[in-house]
């Protein structure tokens, strides 16, 4: 069955999508509107029936000469196979929900036009990195990825705040792709080529060709794009964005991009580079969970807890794949356990977190853009809908057992951890125990007790527009663990190579997770109660509150280096732009010629005698030189 059509329409849609709404709807809400949900529409069920063919039947890889330069050619191609088609449902399915959500939340923007002509851009540039058959290809859209996300972010052009999240988000990735780039320059050198499957079938030959440099170079792209730590700085400035976009893009689909190449590229990492992945990681999850309990954004929750979630997929897949390397023989089918194990997570995550955020949209929406939780409360009396959906997102993201979709996907990272990494997993376990404890505070001093504000009290339920988003991916929240049939799909990569994670051995992980989700919860209630007017921690520990608040001064630094290092080079390096560049050679240059001008107008004079002087003395050099006096006057 010939895809190619098929593929090269789903990823040029959403441009079309976008080209039409920039050369003709800018203005015309409802018309961007309809083209860009239309274009998503057709996208998702066209990903939809591809998930299908693509797990049934054989990869698919379709390639086309783009550029060439000698012997040098960039190609772009699709390939497609089961971890391509997974997170092309993703995006699509996810990625349409929201659009649906936006014509609700964006009903009275003035800019909406240009909102939806931007999540079709989006959506073009995130299908080409989930298609991509090259790691040229790849890089393309990866840097438009960036840029869809800078100008959605940035969406709000009356905001300073806005403006400086937009930026912020758009640097600090470029210092990972820029590490990212150098990897993928090194892949070439070293492979001959940066072909996917090519790449795949070249270390399935040789093994030992996977350089650990390699590795730990392309992983600074999944540092910036799935803002592990130190360049995780960017995501929570970015919920300066509207809501849709915060669900889209920094929850669902480009922060997971990251954690999506560490599969596509699974190949390329040595067991040295897969160890740096694992506790970059399992770092990342720790801090961003003590971060989350210093915010009163109901966004930034969200954000930390994103953070969170992604050290999770990122320690999931280096223990997933350290436990298949040493299970298998250290390529092939083995390889990819570490993949699914994170992809799993990925998937799982999308959806509950999707939901977590369009909910924190209808509240927001609902309150007039208020969006500190201590204004809020009994938001359940007034919006039953939103409270009963977004209550299912917090069960989901707590891991409950055997009833969210989060516990199978959390659970099963608890699992490879056991079995690799004892320090690795008592962190990963008090980090779901963390994310229990600051989620249940969200959602108790929101949604219960008594409204704190003028805002919460006329707050309303969400049109249908914004509820039926909800419900939907409530529905997934819940059920998605036993959607994908776990762990029967995660086990196949090893063909039963692993224990059965319901069996006895799996005991104490059942009662780890009961203890961190439904105990975490617990303790939440009753620790900050339902509806409370003041943080709790605040009042009995500043300290420890002062420490989740500063976020270990991670901005500061950067801040006082750019003040101190990097404005000051740039302060050296403009002064001597001016002195030599503008100064010495460009108006030196123009100085010079100026100056050979005014001589030069000193020899006209008019003056047929000066003329005549001036002959006369060229007439005798002349001479002089065409006799050789002048050659017996030099050395």
């Amino acid at each position: 069955m010939d895809l190619t059509g098929t593929l090269s329409l789903i990823l040029l849609l959403p441009l079309i999508a976008a080209g039409l709404i920039w050369m003709f709807a800018r203005r015309k809400g409802v018309v961007a509107m309809t083209l860009s949900v239309g274009a998503a529409a057709i996208v998702c069920g066209l990903s939809l029936w591809l998930l299908l063919v693509a797990w049934n039947g054989e990869p698919w890889l379709a390639t086309l000469e783009w550029l060439r330069f000698g012997e040098f050619s960039v190609e772009m191609g699709f390939w497609l196979n089961k971890l391509s088609a997974l997170m092309l449902f993703v995006v699509a399915v996810v990625g349409f929900l929201i659009h649906v959500f936006s014509i609700g939340y964006m009903d009275d923007d003035g800019a909406r036009g240009r909102f939806f002509g931007g999540l079709s851009i989006f959506m073009f540039s995130m299908l080409g990195i989930v298609l991509a058959e090259n790691l040229f290809m790849l890089f393309i859209f990866w840097e438009l990825v960036g840029f869809s996300s800078y100008m959605l972010i940035g969406h709000y052009l009356h905001t300073d705040e806005a403006s400086a999240a937009a930026k912020k988000a758009f640097i600090v990735n470029r210092v990972g792709d820029f590490g990212y780039l150098l990897g993928i320059l090194l892949t070439y050198w070293t492979f001959g080529t940066v072909s996917l499957p090519e790449l795949q079938a070249t270390v399935a030959g040789d093994p030992g060709k996977a350089g650990t440099l390699i590795g730990l170079l392309l992983f600074c792209g999944v540092l910036g794009k799935s803002a592990q730590m130190p360049l995780h700085v960017w995501l929570p400035d970015a919920m300066a964005g509207p809501t849709p976009v915060s669900a889209l893009i920094h929850a669902a689909t480009m922060v997971a991009a990251g954690v999506y190449f560490l599969g596509r590229t699974v190949f390329l990492y040595t067991e040295t580079a897969l160890q740096v992945i694992l506790w970059v990681g399992v770092i990342t999850a720790l801090c961003s969970a003590l971060w989350a309990f210093a915010q009163r954004d109901i966004k930034k929750v969200l954000a930390y807890s994103t953070l969170s979630q992604l050290g999770y997929m990122v320690a999931g897949f280096g223990l997933g794949t350290l436990y298949g390397m040493h299970q298998g023989d250290g390529h092939g089918a083995a390889l990819m356990y570490g993949v699914w194990v994170a992809m799993f997570h990925l998937t799982t995550h999308a959806f509950f977190k999707a939901l977590l955020f369009l909910g924190s949209g209808s509240v927001i929406h609902a309150c007039h853009h208020e969006q500190d939780i201590f204004r809020m409360g009994g938001l359940y009396k007034r919006m039953p809908w939103t409270t009963a959906t977004f209550a299912a997102g917090v069960i989901a993201i707590a891991g409950v057992p055997y009833i969210a979709a989060g516990f199978f996907s959390k659970d099963l990272i608890l699992y490879v951890a056991k079995s690799g990494s004892a320090p690795a997993f008592w962190i990963l376990s008090a980090t779901a125990l963390l994310t229990a404890l600051y989620m249940g505070r969200l959602f108790f001093i929101a949604f219960l007790g008594e409204a704190r504000s003028p805002a919460a009290e006329k707050a309303h339920e969400s049109g249908p527009a914004m509820v039926a988003p909800l419900v939907l991916l409530a529905v997934y929240a819940i059920g998605g663990g036993y959607a994908v049939l776990y762990p029967e799909v995660l086990r196949a990569p090893l063909n039963d190579g692993v224990p059965h994670p319901h069996g006895a051995d799996h005991t104490m992980l059942i009662i780890i997770s009961a203890i961190a989700s439904i105990g975490g919860l617990l303790a939440a209630r009753f620790f900050y109660g339902a509806g409370a007017e003041k943080d709790r921690l605040e009042r009995i520990a500043p300290p420890l509150y002062a420490l989740s608040r500063s976020r270990f001064y991670f901005d500061e630094v950067y801040n006082a280096y750019v003040r101190r290092v990097q404005d000051r080079v740039a302060d050296i390096i403009a002064f001597l732009d001016t002195l030599l560049i503008s100064g010495l050679l460009v108006r030196g240059s123009a100085g010079l010629a100026g100056l050979l001008g005014v001589a030069s107008r000193r020899m006209h004079t008019g003056s047929v005698a000066a003329y005549v002087w001036w002959f006369f003395a060229g007439l005798v050099l002349f001479g002089a030189y065409a006799g050789g006096f002048l050659d017996n006057l030099m050395p």
